[in-house]
């Protein structure tokens, strides 16, 4: 198979997605790397109708490469995830819309294009989460406890453009984060960067069936099939503060395979899933939906050689 990646600095060098890259080449698939950050693309050969099998993004929330996943979704060609669904994701403003709407247990979420516009935010709101829209890897999220504190940090927030703010959801400080990749789920543990002072730890965890139904919700209300989920656990149960499209799958046991043959699975299924029958084959842990997917609980990776050459 054809495959094109859009790769931005930050990610230059990272192992997800460069480990996947190296892994499909190794397979014997041919894959093309633009990085739309730092050079010129030459758009009419870059995008143009049959010359990927797929494409695959991994970048920053406010890089230029989404608008080139759109294009290749414009004359046809399959994306990983589909980006329409990323744009739902990539502005959180819009995922706290779309998610909220649907029923996921989302906290309630101001926006603001102006940091002074969120000081009429009553009092008893506070503690607040307060963030860029277009934020990813953890960039920019505060926790502001008293309007007072907002006021000092208002030259701060004045260079973040559009904001959403959220109460603070009570929780032990520690996040738990939720993996779908190639069907499966995956759930780790670890301490908020809200709360610096406590212990710094990292692990897998098991993944309780109401955080599993959840994180399958996630991947049918936003449409992605590659994506990860920021859980907290409330006092009134889990509550989902982040959707991301392509994580990082840390701690996800041969992470590199799993998302390397998740990726030629979906180039191959036009970007889908294949249906409940299949994926459930042979497993007893299943959490269906609706004709479209099937997640069961991360199991060791079956060796086969079936995507190599393809």
């Amino acid at each position: 198979m054809r495959l094109c990646f859009l790769v931005e600095e930050q990610y230059r060098y990272d192992g997800m997605p460069v480990e996947v890259v190296r892994r499909l080449s190794s397979w014997g698939h041919r894959v093309d790397v633009l990085r739309p950050g730092s050079s010129l693309v030459r758009l009419a050969e870059a995008v143009r109708a049959g010359s990927h099998d797929a494409w695959v993004l991994k970048t920053v929330s406010g890089g230029p490469g989404l608008t080139l996943l759109e294009a290749a979704a414009a004359v046809g060609l399959t994306t990983v995830n589909d980006a329409r669904s990323i744009r739902g994701v990539r502005d959180k403003a819009l995922a706290a819309v779309i998610g909220r709407s649907r029923g996921l247990p989302m906290p309630l979420t101001y926006a603001a294009a102006r940091p002074e516009s969120l000081a009429e935010l009553p009092d008893t709101e506070y503690p607040l989460v307060v963030k860029p829209a277009d934020g990813s890897s953890g960039r920019a999220v505060r926790l502001v406890p008293t309007p007072e504190r907002l006021a000092e940090l208002r030259p701060e927030l004045a260079a973040e453009g559009m904001l959403i703010a959220q109460p603070y959801v009570p929780n032990s400080g520690v996040d738990l984060k939720v993996y779908c990749v190639g069907g499966e789920l995956y759930a780790t543990e670890r301490c908020s960067p809200l709360h610096p002072d406590r212990p710094k730890r990292e692990r897998r965890v098991p993944l309780s069936a109401e955080v599993a139904g959840l994180a399958a919700e996630v991947g049918a209300v936003y449409g992605l099939d590659l994506y990860g989920l920021d859980v907290l656990l409330g006092p009134d149960g889990p509550v989902i503060v982040d959707v991301n499209d392509f994580p990082s799958f840390r701690l996800v046991p041969d992470a590199v395979d799993r998302v390397a043959r998740a990726v030629l699975q979906l180039a191959r299924t036009g970007g889908a899933v294949p249906g409940t029958e299949e994926a459930a084959a042979g497993t007893a842990d299943v959490i269906p939906l609706p004709k479209r997917r099937a997640f069961r609980a991360g199991s060791p990776l079956r060796p086969t050689r079936a995507d190599e050459g393809r």
